[in-house]
């Protein structure tokens, strides 16, 4: 029987269906660039505390390069009977070398080879997904600076409410997005650390460099405790959440994509290249981009709540559960990257219709707070009073068909004499909004100041 180099102890060849259940290659060949450069640095290590020659690691180096740069071109392809992405690795490293590459697996088991390999592929996509968002923001704030005093209404319950600038709601995704940013940074900053030389769970007896590696690696330090480091996949949680909590603000802009471009509404219009038409009905233009984004957002749930799942009451150290930590992050990975992509290139060539949007306004009486709150402020009326006056005035204007902005001094003050003329201009839309220039609010002037805001914190990260 040909002995499979990982596994010394079995004797027999194993069942073919516990090869299919067991090998992971068809998807933690994902990972071979990080598991080459993983293997390139912990050789290193061993050289320079004389644990191997120079010799071998100049073949081993030499040997791992060569196979980064034949996968990479495709001249490899790695669809072997390998178990795993390690164990191919070190067959082609030992077909091509020889002996020396029986050597890289010093003072290193699977279980920390693998902890750093995927590591490593969190922390890069940790950066670049947050790369990707901060894109995205500039996106949202080139469209919200030609926009600061394009009215629209303001909504709760998916009812009117009040009027605001189209500015002022594109701003609070950009406050959502801003906060994902800093949440993948954030991960990155407490999870960058080296799992490599924990061996399989206890540390090793060879003289080996931790700090080494993990500075070779780009991981801040090594971790703190082996039995913890090789068992540990907070770091794939995390970037599960994060991704699901991105998802999920994707998902609630696209849905308001989908509503403002129906016929009924008619606020925005969306390419021709980010729409599809319909095998039956020639005249359909159908938003596919954003129902895809709110769609792809329950499988980064699902992918979340599976890990999580996994990870429940498995005991120290490593399980081969989790060997289940992979594709739900590849998958969620991909996903956010390609919709992060997608949702910048929609939003960039989104056409705008003001006017829509403006008259839209005009409907649902949105001005209604602004007058109770002028009768607080003119007519010293004790808010609730105001409150139930206004809605009498508002079923008046729903009795002359006409939106409470409409009404006429003369139909205002049969209602109730003490108000002056400066009421139409309190009723004005445009004012209403404008109106609301408390800090963090709808008015052009703070909108510009919220703009400014985040202008500044982006040439900050970016500096």
């Amino acid at each position: 029987m040909k002995r499979n180099i990982a596994s010394a102890r079995i004797n027999i060849e194993s069942s073919k269906l516990l090869k299919e259940l067991n090998d992971s290659l068809p998807f933690d060949k994902e990972l071979y660039k990080e598991d080459i450069i993983g293997s390139i640095a912990h050789s290193k290590m061993l050289y320079k505390q004389g644990i191997i020659t120079k010799e071998d690691f100049l073949a081993i180096q030499k040997g791992l390069n060569e196979l980064l740069e034949e996968i990479s071109s495709g001249k490899i392809e790695l669809n072997e009977g390998d178990e795993d992405i390690h164990m191919a690795i070190e067959r082609l490293l030992t077909q091509k070398i020889g002996d020396a590459a029986k050597r890289v697996h010093t003072a290193r088991s699977r279980n920390d080879q693998v902890a750093t390999d995927f590591r490593l592929y969190v922390m890069s996509n940790n950066l670049e997904i947050a790369r990707l968002i901060k894109e995205v923001i500039k996106s949202f704030l080139n469209l919200a600076k030609r926009h600061t005093t394009t009215l629209l209404p303001g909504m709760t319950h998916l009812q009117h409410a009040q009027p605001i600038n189209f500015a002022y709601h594109l701003l609070a995704y950009v406050a959502m997005f801003k906060r994902d940013y800093e949440r993948f940074i954030s991960s990155y900053q407490r999870n960058n650390y080296s799992p490599l030389g924990c061996a399989a769970l206890a540390g090793t007896p060879h003289p080996i460099d931790r700090e080494l590696t993990a500075k070779e690696l780009g991981f801040e330090e090594p971790t703190i405790n082996c039995l913890d480091s090789v068992s540990d996949r907070d770091f794939a949680l995390e970037i599960l959440f994060n991704i699901a909590t991105l998802m999920m603000h994707l998902s609630r802009f696209a849905e308001e994509v989908i509503i403002w471009s129906t016929s009924e509404f008619g606020f925005i219009k969306l390419s021709d290249k980010h729409a599809t038409g319909s095998s039956i009905m020639p005249q359909k233009k159908n938003p596919d981009i954003p129902e895809l984004l709110r769609g792809k957002t329950g499988r980064a749930y699902g992918n979340l709540m599976a890990l999580l799942t996994t990870m429940k009451a498995l005991p120290l150290a490593y399980n081969k559960d989790t060997q289940e930590d992979k594709e739900g992050v590849f998958d969620s990975v991909k996903t956010a990257k390609l919709s992060l992509m997608v949702l910048k290139e929609m939003v960039d060539e989104m056409e705008v219709n003001r006017e829509k949007m403006e008259q839209a306004c005009k409907v649902g009486h949105l001005s209604a707070t602004d007058l109770a709150d002028y009768l607080v402020r003119n007519l010293n009326m004790p808010f609730r009073d105001a409150y139930y006056l206004v809605g009498d005035i508002v079923n008046r204007a729903e009795e002359l068909n006409k939106d409470i902005s409409e009404l006429s001094f003369e139909e205002l003050k049969e209602l109730d004499s003490r108000f002056k003329e400066d009421v139409v201009e309190v009723l004005n839309i445009r004012n209403s909004m404008n109106a609301r220039d408390s800090f963090g609010g709808t008015s052009t002037k703070r909108v510009k100041e919220q703009i400014e805001i985040f202008d500044k914190w982006l040439s900050e990260i970016e500096s």
